[in-house]
C-alpha cells in the first residue's frame, strides 16, 4: 500500500486534519509509573513543536487515544490542542465527530497509528501513517513508514511532510531565519 514519492505529495498536500494515536506515536510505547502509582509519559519536544507549525500552517490536530492519562492532557494543552478524546474504545466515532465538526473530508485527513487498534482508523483516512516500530502488519495498512520510531521525532516527520508537500514548510522555516 505504501506510495510512490509524486502520489504521497500529492495526497499529503490536501491534508487539512492529522489524528494521532499516543501510545507508541507521540510516546514510545513505554507505561511507566511513579513511586506513587502515577503515570509518567515522555513527549518528544520535535514533535511538539512539528504540531505547533502544522496549526500555524492551518492544519487541526486530533489527538484520539483508549487509554487516559494526565501527562497527555497536560501536554495537549501546553500545544494547544483543541481536540483531544481519551478513554475512547470506538476511534472511528470519535474521529467522524471530530471530522463532521471541522468540515473535513476522509481524503484531507492523515492519521498516524502503530499497532493493530488503529487498523480500523488507517482504513478511513486519506493518508494512513505508521511509525517505523509499529507491529506487524501495519506495515501494509500505510501509505507512508516513517523512518523514526514513534515517541522519537517520528511525529515531527510526518508535519515536515505535510508542511512541504502544501508549500508551508519554506515560509515558517524563514519566520524563524528573519528572527
Amino acid at each position: 500500500m505504501k506510495l510512490d514519492l509524486s502520489l504521497l505529495m500529492e495526497k499529503a498536500s490536501r491534508i487539512r486534519l492529522l489524528v494521532l494515536d499516543v501510545d507508541g506515536v507521540l510516546t514510545d510505547g513505554s507505561i511507566v509509573y511513579d513511586s506513587s502509582g502515577s503515570q509518567v509519559q515522555a513527549f518528544h519536544v520535535h514533535d511538539g513543536l512539528g504540531l505547533k507549525l502544522l496549526e500555524k500552517a492551518g492544519i487541526n490536530i486530533a489527538i484520539i487515544s483508549s487509554r487516559t492519562s494526565a501527562p497527555l492532557e497536560k501536554r495537549a494543552c501546553e500545544l494547544g490542542i483543541k481536540f483531544v478524546v481519551q478513554g475512547s474504545r470506538n476511534k472511528t466515532a470519535a474521529y467522524e465527530e471530530i471530522r463532521a465538526e471541522l468540515n473535513v473530508t476522509t481524503d484531507e485527513t492523515a492519521y498516524i497509528g502503530d499497532d493493530w487498534v488503529d487498523i480500523p482508523m488507517l482504513k478511513r483516512v486519506g493518508l494512513a501513517v505508521v511509525v517505523a516500530n509499529s507491529t506487524e502488519p501495519m506495515k501494509n495498512h500505510a501509505h507512508y513508514v516513517t523512518q523514526r520510531p514513534g515517541g522519537r521525532g517520528a511525529v515531527r516527520e510526518v508535519c515536515d511532510l505535510l508542511l512541504k508537500a502544501t508549500g508551508k514548510w519554506g515560509e515558517l522555516l524563514n519566520g524563524y531565519l528573519a528572527s
